[in-house]
């Protein structure tokens, strides 16, 4: 018990760093026009155009989402990818979702809520933020089947880095 709270603390701090870093590495505030106030009735707006760190990438079966959350009494707004509508829509059964570098061989995590997470059951639970491994891997894959067999596992959506 204490070795699963202490891999979810490691994990939710790795998660938090993730999601700051690109705010502390000279992300521009948002000019009171681009924003709206967060509360709990109303979330964020935000101007798409210059801020997105997935502009550069090639999308397919997913499309960047901008969320606002506040883990912890910390209030973030951050940039991650989802599944397009039209695959979300898709029924899925007998397995689960994950992330695959194919050119490696590696896993990444999801982010649920503000927790990092291997897999995932539903589609509507897809969601990668900009990490480290999603910059230092040229293809990024969502898979989807068993995590233990990835390359018997059905590509949902991919993420192509641009160079």
């Amino acid at each position: 018990m204490i070795r699963r709270t202490a891999l979810r603390t490691l994990a939710t701090l790795a998660v938090t760093a993730a999601l700051a870093l690109p705010l502390a590495q000279g992300a521009q505030a948002a000019t009171p026009a681009t924003t709206a106030p967060a509360t709990a009735a109303a979330p964020a707006t935000v101007n798409a155009d210059d801020d997105n760190p997935f502009r550069w990438m090639e999308l397919d079966g997913l499309r960047a989402d901008f969320q606002f959350m506040c883990p912890a009494g910390h209030c973030v707004g951050f940039w991650s990818l989802v599944l397009t509508d039209d695959i979300a829509r898709q029924k899925f059964k007998g397995g689960k979702f994950f992330v695959y570098a194919p050119a490696t061989g590696e896993f990444s995590f999801f982010l649920d809520t503000d927790i990092a997470v291997r897999t995932v059951d539903h589609p509507g639970q897809v969601r990668l933020v900009d990490t480290a491994f999603m910059r230092s891997h040229p293809r990024v894959e969502v898979r989807y089947g068993d995590p233990g067999h990835p390359d018997r596992a059905r590509v949902v959506a991919s993420a192509t880095t641009l160079m």
